[in-house]
């Protein structure tokens, strides 16, 4: 496997996926902006795109993999019997779940955004419209089962691309905005879950090559079967902490007007950036890391360990200074069109600025996670994330009624930094994790060059300040200009310096 080729594929689709998203959500930010609608659409949306990121963005990946890598090995016959017992268990989990919220959906509704219980109006309008896309969850949960086993095959660019369809779907219903008015939170609920079950028929035609779905409903749950699932748990909730975390910030949020939808589109940006340096490394090492583990095979281990992580801060730390220095001009250019005003580009740029602090240490948890799990440890990285969620949860409900919405970034970047620390510490402590020689010196090049290019940016957007102003209608030509700018000067000095290779990219691992 080659980590670079693997990963760029990944990234390839993934920001495809990103950019398709972005202009699906300048497309909402124009017709919805931050109002009552945009907040129940939030919502209702927030809820099964975060069980989406759950299973979807590696976190079924870390449970499956690792075991279903093993069964490989023994033959498609035995590892297609596995697959098949998961699937079975999976699919009645999942249907059990999809009725039982949809049965008590105003009370579930309650408890993700307790804010809207005063206003009878925005409740309502987030119950129907989460009824519309809580079916998403099922499809999208049983189409991660499929990406994960063709990453287990190392096939990646397939699973990348599925995301694709769901943004393709929204911005087809968005072009008909005008024409359906307030009806179109409505129709873009629709749209949602319609997404969710193309993405599984897209899926199931590439994955067939290498498994045989069987609907044969015999559940007799073997050893593995409750191995597996006794490391499901844990691994959604480590993986997945930071989209947790995010969620309950979203919770607490729904007490301020508009502050779900500042969050929501501060999110996205960063986002974009961590679907590479962290959701697309964890994902693409652990089928290779998992055979090399257990195949013990230290050199190459070793190899994948530093290699992912000097590959996460060298797409991370660039991002991280950049949205810092420039996350007002960065959401004004994106976002700031029609409804969404200069106090909605203020607030939400705010909120981008504190994410940003968190960047690397969100990438990290999901590098560092990959390592316990291509170990079957799912407790630890578990145990590790409560305590980062029990932090997040007390700064954020301590400071809210102080300095309102913007304490939940805030409080999401510093339990994140204290996820990442842990993990490393208890990576040393169990010997899972070492340093290669060259590693520290790779660092301080690369930390050298985002210094640069955070200087050479801050240029760039004081030289084109009248082009970025708020008013500018062709901002966002000027901030894409700047942005690519900085990327070529960023990737100028990695290989004047010797950050990056060229013969990193022909590395197999």
């Amino acid at each position: 496997m080659n980590l670079l080729k693997s990963t760029g594929t990944f990234g390839f689709y993934t920001i495809v996926s990103r950019l398709l998203g972005y202009l699906r959500d300048i497309l909402i930010a124009i017709f919805l902006g931050t109002g009552m609608l945009a907040d129940a659409f939030f919502v209702a949306f927030r809820i099964p795109n975060t069980f989406r990121r759950l299973f979807a963005e590696g976190t079924f990946n870390a449970a499956f993999v690792p075991s279903y890598s093993s069964e490989i090995i023994k033959g498609k016959k035995q590892s297609n019997k596995f697959a098949n017992d998961i699937f079975k268990l999976l699919f009645l989990g999942l249907l059990f779940l999809i009725i039982i919220v949809e049965i008590f959906m105003p009370i579930f509704v309650s408890i993700i955004a307790p804010g809207f219980v005063g206003d009878f109006e925005k409740l309502e309008v987030a119950i129907n419209l989460t009824r519309i896309t809580f079916p998403f969850l099922f499809f999208i949960c049983l189409a991660s089962f499929f990406s994960a086993i063709l990453n287990s095959h190392n096939k990646f660019a397939v699973a990348a691309a599925a995301p694709i369809i769901l943004n393709i779907v929204l911005i087809i219903i968005l072009l008909f905005s005008k024409s359906l008015g307030d009806q179109l939170v409505y129709y873009l609920s629709y749209g949602v879950s319609l997404a969710g079950f193309l993405q599984l028929i897209f899926l199931y035609k590439y994955v067939s090559k290498y498994y045989s779905l069987e609907f044969i409903f015999k559940l007799k749950v073997s050893n593995k079967i409750k191995f597996f699932f006794k490391k499901l748990l844990p691994s959604i909730f480590s993986s997945g902490v930071t989209q947790i975390n995010i969620l309950i910030g979203t919770i607490i949020a729904s007490f301020q007007a508009s502050a779900v939808s500042y969050l929501y589109y501060a999110d996205r940006i960063y986002q974009i950036n961590l679907a590479i340096a962290g959701i697309a490394i964890g994902v693409v090492i652990l089928p290779q890391l998992s055979k090399h583990i257990q195949s013990r095979k230290k050199e190459k281990i070793l190899l994948i360990q530093n290699k992912a992580l000097e590959l996460s801060l060298f797409l991370s730390l660039p991002a991280t200074i950049a949205l810092i220095i420039g996350s007002e001009q960065i959401m004004s250019a994106l976002f700031g069109y029609g409804s969404f005003n200069q106090t909605s580009v203020s607030n939400s740029s705010l909120a981008l600025y504190y994410f940003a602090l968190g960047l690397p240490a969100f990438a990290l948890i999901k590098v560092f996670s990959s390592f316990f799990f291509a170990n079957h440890n799912t407790k630890t990285p578990f145990y590790i994330s409560l305590i980062s969620v029990i932090i997040n949860v007390f700064i954020s409900l301590y400071y809210f009624s102080e300095i309102g919405f913007i304490i939940i970034p805030i409080a999401t970047t510093i339990s994140s930094w204290v996820n990442s620390i842990l993990l490393f510490i208890f990576l040393k402590n169990y010997k899972l994790f070492y340093f290669n020689q060259i590693f520290f010196v790779k660092l301080i090049k690369i930390v050298i060059a985002s210094v640069l290019m955070g200087l050479f940016f801050n240029f760039l957007l004081n030289f084109f300040q009248n082009e970025l102003e708020f008013n500018n209608v062709i901002k966002s030509l000027y901030l894409i200009l700047s942005v690519i700018s900085g990327l070529l000067f960023y990737l100028f000095i990695c290989y004047l310096i010797k950050a990056f290779k060229m013969s990193d990219i022909k590395l197999k691992y």
